[in-house]
């Protein structure tokens, strides 16, 4: 399993339509992408980070999140998406450590 996680703030305001917008779209086209699971969408409540929000998804494998990373819904996204609303990002991709205890 791989759990994909992004940090990101977007360019605009805060409780916004447009924040709205871009949240709602991108629950409604990722989510529908093959292998997406357990996506969720967080909100950052910290004082350590000026990220303001988290994409968080689940694959079974490295195949299904190449197919995520390689799917045009997905590609069309990034392109209209986020390299024009997202002024900062982070990317995290792990993999459970079953010898540490985690299933």
């Amino acid at each position: 399993m791989i759990i994909h996680t992004v940090c990101f703030t977007l360019r605009h305001e805060s409780g916004s339509a447009e924040e709205a917008d871009f949240l709602r779209t991108a629950r409604r086209d990722l989510t529908g992408i093959p292998g997406v699971h357990d996506f969720t969408i967080a909100r950052q409540t910290g004082r350590h980070s000026d990220l303001q929000f988290q994409f968080s998804m689940a694959f079974e494998d490295q195949a299904a999140y190449t197919a995520y990373d390689q799917h045009p819904v997905h590609q069309a996204f990034v392109q209209e998406r986020w390299l024009v609303e997202v002024a900062d990002f982070t990317e995290f991709d792990f993999v459970p450590d079953e010898t540490l205890g985690a299933a």
